[in-house]
């Protein structure tokens, strides 16, 4: 009877890696469901990128005061959730506060001293985000894609958040053994006389309460983050090492294009030739995109990562003036188009079923596309290095080469520039007099 626990605690922690396992196995092969991408250039870049804006939060501190609450959430629930490993160890095993038996009851002390000034930074932080969030109400959380499950989710986090911090400091303020060291309750001490009278076997109940339900409560919040936005924790380091080291609003061009456009100045090419067996020059099937399954890994890795914070919307230029269009939305939208597409693979046996959607018109309108001026400060503004100018200009790509559905201005400007070698509705031979007037 004495390892019940032991094996009950194993038995929940086995199912609740494994679930977590599970999904994420899947979010790997959602992703490589985009075309595949050479990011094996400039490693050595990657990796201090990785290192500057995703450990460091170089981009997030931009804006100052967000940006420290945030660094001290993300900081704190991480190295507080170092004493995870004790709890782990101890649950296994039957022991209590192993790493008092490890390390000398000063270094322990201050280790859990620490975890303990954390937490309640941690805390304090989380309820100025929550007042900023849902009392102050910020423009960017409050914009029209913005609907019930992003604003629940958000809180949602925020609540799990608040409930951790508060039985780790609880589980301190009631452990009587650990109290009597006098040593690492910096915190704990002023909460334990809340408790002051009870007999010892109550404040035992509530401090093995509190550490069930602490590690229970953390491995809930593992496997809740494949269903929100705060994914985000685990993939910003791969999504800032993998998005692109080119100058940012440069366009990549299609190979097939550029093959086509070198064939018509060559006045040696024979366009007739076939090309060679197992050529890589053939033309694609597809120019561009109009569902989740024409774009890229990086793009859907982007997706996935998206932390819905808003800031590329409230820099977005078009979206300032009144347009549709936001940056956020485009990046939400094409993680639950991914989704929707995952859903209907599994559902068919590993294979997609056409269900008459695409991302392209029933998630993202060609008015949001065509709003957006292509100036990058959308991926400027991004803490993860998100792009979603990409999908844009992906999806734009599509309208205009598949669909001939450009925009009557830019129809007009590239016939002018067929016809007359400018964007002008001018005949070539007057193109210099504006020097006579």
């Amino acid at each position: 009877m004495a390892y019940i626990p032991n094996i009950l605690f194993a038995v929940i922690l086995i199912f609740g890696i494994g679930y977590f396992a599970k999904n994420v196995k899947k979010l790997i092969r959602n992703i490589k469901l985009g075309h595949d991408v050479d990011t094996s250039d400039n490693t050595s870049q990657r990796w201090k990128n990785m290192i500057n804006i995703a450990l460091g939060q170089s981009k997030m501190v931009r804006r100052p005061i967000s940006g420290f609450l945030h660094v001290i959430v993300y900081l704190g629930f991480i190295i507080i959730n170092i004493e995870v490993l004790e709890i782990i160890i101890d649950g296994l095993f039957g022991t209590h506060r192993i790493g008092l038996s490890i390390l000398p009851t000063s270094v322990y002390g201050f280790l859990i001293g620490a975890f303990e000034v954390l937490a309640c930074l941690v805390f304090v932080s989380v309820i100025i985000f929550w007042i900023r969030r849902n009392i102050i109400k910020v423009a960017r959380f409050w914009k029209s894609e913005m609907t019930s499950w992003p604003k629940d989710d958000a809180n949602y986090i925020l609540y799990f958040e608040m409930v951790l911090m508060m039985l780790f400091l609880i589980m301190n303020a009631t452990d009587t053994s650990f109290q009597a060291l006098n040593s690492g309750n910096v915190v704990s001490q002023f909460i334990a006389p809340l408790f002051s009278g009870l007999p010892e076997t109550t404040l035992h109940i509530i401090e093995r309460s509190a550490w069930w339900i602490h590690i229970i409560g953390i491995l809930i919040f593992l496997n809740y983050l494949y269903f929100s936005k705060h994914l985000h924790i685990l993939l910003a380091f791969p999504n800032v090492y993998f998005a692109s080291l080119k100058p940012q609003g440069q366009f990549n061009n299609l190979e097939a294009v550029t093959k086509e456009v070198q064939l018509m100045m060559d006045p040696n090419a024979d366009p007739f030739a076939a090309p060679a067996e197992g050529s890589e020059d053939d033309i694609p099937a597809k120019f561009g995109a109009s569902d989740v399954l024409d774009l890229n890994r990086i793009q859907l890795l982007n997706a996935y990562t998206c932390t819905e914070c808003g800031r590329c919307t409230s820099e977005c230029p078009a979206n300032q003036t009144g347009k549709k269009l936001s940056p956020r939305k485009i990046m939400m939208d094409t993680r639950d188009r991914l989704e929707e597409v995952a859903k209907n693979i599994d559902a068919n046996n590993g294979a997609f079923k056409e269900d008459g959607k695409q991302l392209l018109d029933d998630y993202i309108t060609k008015e949001e596309l065509w709003a957006c001026t292509s100036c990058n400060a959308c991926v400027e503004a991004c803490p993860v290095s998100i792009n979603p100018l990409s999908i844009i200009l992906d999806m734009r790509r599509y309208l205009v080469m598949e669909q001939s559905a450009a925009p009557t201005e830019l129809n007009t400007m590239m016939t002018n520039i067929e016809n007359n070698g400018a964007p002008w509705p001018y005949n070539q031979m007057d193109r210099l007099n504006w020097k006579d007037e």
